[in-house]
């Protein structure tokens, strides 16, 4: 059995825009992803049945289109480099879509754990299921001895539950309060996380 696996949520941590707000606003639906965001946040619509309304609002866009626009996001290099680095130790645990993000999945060349999609002549036809963000991390136990949770959303607390390490990142916005209550480190600067995490190798 291996020693550490580290799990980095994708939005926000490892990608310096959000996802879902980037590509809506490539489909002038910005207003009604803030409106469905702001209602899960606020606990008026469950995570599962909120992204699945955004990924519908979301459906005319060819998958091609997306994958450019997702393509080009900025990420944060220092992550980019320490999983370029140890690529056998780090997994991506991303509630997005796989057709969506396999550019980024391929350009990091690590394992990835997604949401998936089911397409039809090139465009998202629905969701297929949604990941629960505990399964990936409880699956990694099995092959390392300890896994180290990375990640700044209230969507990352399941990550967080089952995770041996939390640490909460604030790279782009500050991390969850719910989230930082769980973490056992928080830190916003990138170059600082990635010392942390090499002293957990």
């Amino acid at each position: 059995m291996r020693d550490t696996c580290f799990a980095f949520d994708l939005d926000g941590t490892v990608t310096k825009q959000e996802l879902l707000p980037l590509i809506a606003g490539s489909l002038n639906l910005e207003k009604e992803m803030r409106l469905l965001t702001s209602l899960t946040i606020n606990g008026a619509i469950p995570f599962e049945d909120s992204f699945r309304l955004r990924c519908a609002c979301l459906k005319s866009a060819p998958i091609s289109e997306v994958k450019s626009i997702v393509d080009d996001v900025e990420l944060d290099e220092n992550l980019v480099s320490f999983i370029k680095k140890n690529p056998h130790q780090c997994a991506i645990v991303t509630g997005n879509l796989d057709v969506w993000i396999a550019p980024l999945a391929e350009k990091l060349g690590c394992m990835c754990f997604s949401s998936t999609a089911i397409v039809k002549d090139g465009q998202l036809a629905e969701v297929g299921s949604v990941l629960r963000k505990n399964h990936p991390v409880l699956e990694l136990k099995k092959q390392f001895k300890r896994v180290v949770a990375v990640g700044d959303g209230v969507n990352d607390m399941p990550m967080f539950d089952a995770a041996d390490i939390r640490i909460a990142y604030g790279g782009v916005h500050p991390p969850a309060k719910q989230l930082v209550q769980m973490a056992d480190f928080v830190t916003f600067s990138g170059s600082a996380l990635c010392r942390m995490l090499n002293t957990l190798l």
